[in-house]
């Protein structure tokens, strides 16, 4: 299982420094990494507006430590919501956060964080757009679920993610599938213990779709997380079962991942949204995306041995 190895070296310094400094690395980043300013990823907003694709925006960056970094992840997100304002993309693009860039762990978290993501949400709202946020480990799901509905309190459309590999999740579900919500479910990323969650990729795989069910079945609006084609076919089958119409579900897709895939898709009339991330401080992030996906890693490895 190189899943949970990769993981756990996503939170090490020296793997960190020993992958900043490979050779190959620049290539694969840039793969899964839209750029590291705002003027870089405005491009590629503009590019999938124009193949008919929607985006969400993730500034990279989990290792707050200071409440001074915290507020410059909220500064992040604000000079992105005045660059889309400015561009008139803001109808296109919506925007991922991760609460732990909000100071959700520092002393005091939740509330440092609710206070930082708050303005972020409502200048998202004042250009036509919303934020979703995102899940990460367990304890921080409480949480996040808390922010969440407070935020929907002024803000509805503000989303939140759901993992099918915790064992929580099905009931989250049935409780976040009400009208006007919005939720992605995604198979999830983070180390978990057998505890709180299935460690088989069947069983995260089955979970995965008894959830999706439960979420088409719902008065929301699902946001299907995914680059598998079988629970992709599956959740178009869920969504026909359901009585949706193709633009009152998405599918999400990760930037440099089976963009061929992301054209099919809006082709066939589906709503089709791309997770496109961005920042200089891409080491976790992309390390999540090499424990989700052994080819991934493979593609690492060849670029490494291949540059010198």
């Amino acid at each position: 299982m190189l899943g949970p190895v990769i993981l756990a070296a996503s939170r090490s310094d020296k793997m960190r420094r020993f992958v900043s400094a490979a050779p190959g690395t620049k290539q694969v980043v840039d793969r899964f990494i839209a750029g590291e300013t705002v003027d870089q990823v405005v491009p590629i907003v503009e590019d999938a507006a124009d193949k008919g694709l929607e985006v969400t925006l993730d500034v990279v960056g989990e290792d707050i430590t200071t409440p001074a970094q915290a507020e410059a992840a909220r500064d992040a997100y604000l000079e992105l919501v005045d660059r889309l304002k400015d561009l008139g993309l803001g109808t296109r693009a919506e925007m991922s956060v991760k609460l732990s860039m909000f100071g959700q762990a520092l002393e005091g978290g939740h509330e440092l964080a609710l206070a930082n993501v708050r303005p972020v949400v409502e200048a998202a709202a004042a250009i036509g757009t919303t934020v979703t946020l995102d899940a990460e480990d367990h304890t921080t799901l409480d949480s996040m679920f808390a922010i969440h509905e407070e935020l929907r309190k002024d803000f509805p459309e503000t989303g939140c993610v759901i993992q099918s590999y915790l064992f929580r999740t099905e009931d989250d579900a049935r409780r976040l599938a009400a009208a006007g919500s919005r939720v992605r479910i995604v198979k999830g990323a983070y180390k978990e213990p057998a505890s709180v969650a299935y460690q088989d990729k069947a069983e995260i795989d089955k979970a995965y779709v008894r959830i999706t069910r439960i979420l088409m079945e719902g008065e929301g609006y699902p946001m299907i997380g995914s680059h598998d084609p079988r629970l992709i076919a599956i959740a178009q089958e869920l969504g026909r079962q359901a009585g949706r119409k193709l633009d009152e579900y998405e599918f999400q897709m990760l930037y440099g991942i089976r963009s061929d895939e992301h054209i099919r898709l809006a082709a066939e009339g589906h709503r089709m949204r791309v997770y496109t991330a961005y920042g200089t401080d891409w080491y976790g992030y992309f390390m999540r995306r090499l424990a989700e996906k052994p080819a991934n890693l493979l593609f690492f490895g060849r670029s490494i041995l291949t540059k010198g």
